[in-house]
């Protein structure tokens, strides 16, 4: 049976993948032009039309019903390839597998098949200024109009994807006498609806992959709550274990400047692959990244037979980050002066700099790696809890939530 479907995916990939070794990437990608976004979502559709879209979800809304065993085999079989499949990971990773699993009917019927067709974008808005790694002092409103719509107002930050999304996830508050764990509830809102405004912000790799948004009573109508009303922190929680393990197990292709084989390849053709210690280090990152690909094959294995990620998803994205982060220290090995001062008019030069300029980021998007340890110690080791007097506060009562009343 997978044997069959991995001749399908193989041969298939063959005939429509670009190549990965073909691929210089640019900073651009992380902000696609509107000529990439529509060669992205071109690939998207004819992965669907191919059968290969979505293939755990369910075939009710498009999905292929299939087990992680058919995912994972995709997954190895692509990373050959330069799939242009980055702009939908927050959709695919993240918005949808949320709607799988707390979306009404409607919702589903709606969203997911031209989400999975690649026809529509989503984006996440969680945090903000004042909320971050703390996502629950969020002091965005959600206020009802007493007819069933709600009317929002507030601000989220680092929202990746947003400049190019034609939906997203919101989490906003909605009832401030609530403590502030409680009262917040999940939306759907049309990116592109009345008083929805995307600012662009540049990062230290020159590309603008993230934005603030604006939300200057913006109206959504009441069929759009995901889950329930003031149910919107488990809502959250949902997506954030879909989130960790999205970026956790986020398959690395083997073209990708910090992985094992293109480090271990840039090591030789700089002779110094005989060198003991980045031989060591090289050694190192190949373990690292195994020991990450079954751990995430064991996540999709237990997801499949109907076991949430929960928790654990914190444990594969910590894994994730420190993969990377052994990464740079077997660049900067093997690379030396040229992660830090590189020709910008060097494409591959810039491929090695870029790929360490951003990995700091790994640390920090989808939740700091404090924030992850704290996690795997609270919820998957049982460790003992740490005092948080703000949990009982109403969130009216709390400094943050002067702005809320």
């Amino acid at each position: 049976m997978t044997s069959g479907f991995r001749e399908r995916v193989r041969s298939w990939l063959a005939e429509h993948a670009p190549r990965g070794d073909e691929h210089v990437p640019e900073a651009s990608e992380s902000a696609p032009t509107e000529q990439q976004l529509a060669a992205a979502k071109r690939f998207q559709a004819a992965l669907f039309d191919a059968g290969l879209a979505g293939l755990t979800w369910p075939v009710d809304y498009g999905g292929q019903g299939l087990t992680a065993a058919e995912q994972q085999i995709f997954d190895e079989e692509a990373a050959a390839y330069d799939l242009p499949t980055g702009v939908f990971l927050i959709s695919m990773g993240m918005c949808g597998p949320t709607l799988v699993d707390l979306g009404t009917p409607e919702q589903k019927t709606r969203y997911l098949p031209p989400l999975l067709r690649g026809e529509e974008i989503w984006c996440q808005l969680f945090s903000e200024p004042g909320a971050g790694s703390d996502v629950a002092s969020l002091q965005t409103r959600a206020v009802g109009d007493g007819a069933g719509d709600w009317i929002v107002t507030g601000q989220k930050v680092w929202t990746s994807g947003a400049q190019y999304a034609d939906f997203g996830a919101l989490l906003a508050r909605t009832n401030p006498d609530e403590v502030k764990h409680r009262g917040l509830t999940m939306f759907v809102v049309d990116m592109r609806a009345p008083g929805v405004t995307v600012r662009p912000l540049r990062d230290m790799t020159g590309s603008a992959p993230f934005n603030e948004v604006y939300f200057d009573e913006v109206r959504i109508p009441a069929d759009a709550v995901i889950g329930e009303v003031d149910a919107g922190w488990a809502a959250a929680v949902t997506m954030l274990g879909h989130e960790r393990v999205s970026i956790g197990g986020s398959v690395r292709r083997r073209y990708d400047p910090m992985t094992f084989a293109s480090l271990r390849d840039e090591a030789r053709a700089r002779g110094v692959a005989g060198d003991p210690v980045v031989r060591g280090e090289l050694a190192q990152l190949y373990a690292a990244e195994r020991k990450l690909a079954l751990l995430n094959a064991r996540l999709r294995q237990q997801s499949d037979a109907g076991l949430p990620p929960g928790a654990r998803g914190s444990v594969a994205k910590l894994a994730g980050a420190q993969v990377l982060w052994q990464a740079v220290r077997v660049a900067s090995l093997v690379a030396g002066p040229r992660v830090t001062a590189w020709d910008p008019g060097d494409p591959a030069g810039d491929a090695l700099a870029l790929a360490i300029n951003a990995t700091p980021a790994s640390s920090i998007a989808g939740g700091t790696n404090q924030i992850q340890r704290g996690i795997i110690g609270d919820r998957v080791l049982g460790l003992p809890k740490e005092p948080q007097a703000d949990r009982d506060v109403p969130f009216r009562e709390l400094r943050v939530g002067t702005q809320a009343r």
